[in-house]
Order: C-alpha cells, then sequence, then structure tokens
C-alpha cells in the first residue's frame, strides 16, 4: 500500500484538471485494504474511491482521502464447451480484460471496446455500448464493507442494475468498495450487432468475427470521441434521455426525424446528444471548456478549464434542452466537491 500526501490529481482523472488530493492511498490486495479500513485513519478525513477517473469531475482540491485499487489479475475459474467464467481484478483496465477477452475467443465484452476505466468502476457503473450493458456479462462482484472491512459478494440481481444505474451508485453508494468482479462469457460465436448500422460497419472491414468486431468498434469510437490525453473529457457528459411515452409523441409531431429507442410501454429512449446538437451546442466553446465539434454528448477541457466552468457549461446545456424539448438531462459525470 502506498500513501502520498498534497498529491495532484490530474493523471488520475479524464478531464485533466490539475487539483490536488490531501492524502491518495492506493492499495494492491483485499488484506491491504481491510486493513486500511480497519486502522482508523478514515474516521478523521472523508474518502472518495476511485476507479480509472473517467466519470468524476472535481469543481476543486479534496480535502479529504482519494482511494484507488490496484488489485490486478485474471483468474479463470472454469470453462466448458460453451462457458468461460472469470474473476477480474477491479483494477485491471477495462479495455486490457476487453482485449485479452478477444485473444482467448471469448465472446460477449468485444461490443464494450475502449470504453475507459477499470473494471470495479464497470460494475458499480453498468456501462454499454452498442446494444451490450456489462450487467448482461456479470455473475458476482466481491466487495468490502467500508464501516466494517467485511468482504461481500452480490449476485447479479442484488446488484439492482439499470440504465446507468447499480445498487453501488443508489441506496448503497459510498458503503462498498468493489475489489474484484466475476464475468460469464461465451465460448461460442453470440455477436450482437444491431445497434444502429454497426454490422454493415463491420462487414466493411471484413467478416465477422471478434478482431474485426472489436477493431470496428475502436475505429467508430475514435472517430467520435477525442483522446483525453489531447482534450480532457470523460465520454459521454451526459445520460441518454428516458422519457414517458406521452412526451416523446408530442415531441414527434413537431421532430419527426427525432431518433429514439423502445424502453418499454411507457417510455422511450431519445439520444442525449441529437437533443444537444439540436439546441445548438455541438463545437460551442465558453471559456476553457466546450462542447466537442464531432460529439455532441461530450464535453471538453480546451486546456487549462476549471471543475467548475465545465459544470457551468454543463448546466447551460441542461436550461436549453429543457427549454426546449421538456427534457431533463442528468449527468453521467459525477462531480466531486
Amino acid at each position: 500500500m502506498q500513501v502520498f500526501e498534497n498529491i495532484s490529481l490530474k493523471k488520475y482523472h479524464t478531464f485533466g484538471i490539475d487539483v490536488k488530493a490531501r492524502y491518495f492511498v492506493e492499495y494492491t490486495s483485499v488484506d491491504a485494504l481491510k486493513t486500511f479500513l480497519k486502522s482508523g485513519f478514515l474516521s478523521e478525513h472523508k474518502m472518495l474511491h476511485i476507479g480509472g477517473g473517467s466519470n468524476l469531475l472535481f469543481l476543486n482540491d479534496y480535502d479529504g482521502i482519494i482511494l484507488h485499487s490496484a488489485i490486478k489479475g485474471i483468474e479463470l475459474l472454469g470453462s466448458d464447451d460453451n462457458i468461460v467464467t472469470v474473476k477480474v481484478g477491479a483494477g485491471v483496465v477495462w479495455d486490457d480484460f476487453v482485449q485479452y477477452c478477444v485473444d482467448n475467443d471469448w465472446y460477449g465484452a468485444e461490443n464494450l471496446s475502449l470504453i475507459p476505466g477499470e473494471t470495479g468502476a464497470s460494475a458499480v457503473q453498468n456501462i454499454g455500448a452498442y446494444g451490450v450493458e456489462v450487467k448482461d456479462l456479470i455473475e458476482t462482484v466481491y466487495a468490502v464493507e467500508g464501516s466494517s472491512g467485511d468482504e461481500v459478494a452480490f449476485t447479479n440481481a442484488e446488484c439492482e442494475y439499470g440504465y446507468r444505474e447499480s445498487v453501488f451508485k443508489g441506496r448503497l453508494k459510498g458503503k462498498f468498495i468493489v475489489t474484484s468482479v466475476v464475468f460469464k462469457l461465451s465460448r461460442q460465436p453470440e455477436f450482437k450487432l444491431s445497434y444502429q448500422h454497426l454490422e454493415a460497419e463491420v462487414l466493411k472491414n471484413g467478416v465477422v468475427n471478434l478482431p474485426n468486431v472489436r477493431n470496428t468498434i475502436i475505429a467508430v469510437r475514435q472517430s467520435k470521441l477525442p483522446d483525453p490525453e489531447v482534450l480532457g473529457n470523460a465520454g459521454s457528459f451526459f445520460m441518454n434521455a428516458v422519457v414517458p411515452k406521452s412526451l416523446f409523441l408530442d415531441l414527434q409531431t413537431l421532430y419527426p426525424e427525432m431518433p429514439h429507442y423502445y424502453v418499454s410501454e411507457t417510455e422511450e429512449k431519445v439520444p442525449a446528444g441529437w437533443l444537444i446538437d439540436r439546441c445548438g451546442w455541438k463545437g460551442r466553446r465558453v471559456g476553457n471548456a466546450a462542447v466537442h465539434d464531432k460529439q455532441a454528448l461530450v464535453i471538453v477541457n480546451c486546456g487549462g478549464a476549471s471543475g467548475q466552468e465545465i459544470a457551468d457549461l454543463s448546466e447551460q446545456i441542461r436550461e436549453s434542452v429543457r427549454s426546449k424539448f421538456g427534457i431533463e438531462l442528468v449527468p453521467e459525470v459525477n462531480f466531486v466537491s
């Protein structure tokens, strides 16, 4: 375990804002985490556990403890002709795990290629892309309770997954620290290519196989999303809007071209990026923050932006969407003060 004081968090979150943490603690095992939690240090300071920092917006310096997992390892738990079960440390970079799956001919994670962050955070956020959510692959989430240091295993059902939601973001927020995740993947070819024009894009690059699907998704993502190393960003800043069917139908009469996706008999999903674009935000800059010129769902740090500048721009976007469409956008990014 390593403990640092007054450390810059610039490299620990993808917006690249140069804020500091009073303490930064990184642990490499479950036992080290449990020892730290029982040390009494937390009773004197507030604490935030982070992964790859791809969904965080620091509004100022953090006067407390930033806790980070460096638990690595990918352990094969079981395998037969159809299914493989694998346990992955929370500190494993998510896209490294996806590459590992592709290299081993395990099907299921390929649509989630190039999503930033770490494996533990993927299970908290219920990351998703191209018609797949990580909840579709998760069997068990192992965690440590912050107050007691006890180890707990959550089944998929107990994680209470929803769209970009889990029990760890809801009623148990801040109470548990994910240490590893067990995934169940297929050993038989099972592709999900129905999302928008994904299959056509894959076929442009050759046959449908794991490497081609992964490489196609990476190329599509790179064409739309800026590299955080070049322009600080958190990927999609807002969640897509799930709205009552009645509101959607009213809006559809005014905007027949509005894209939408069925959720249930009473709800419809509308892409947040489309709403933001129609409000004229794509490519607009306010101070040192801007809406990306290729993807309206992404807010970028043009260089030297403060967290508050980015937060203020996001609120201006929310207000314009609220005013034009009557839809309340919800940030996917967590604001930290």
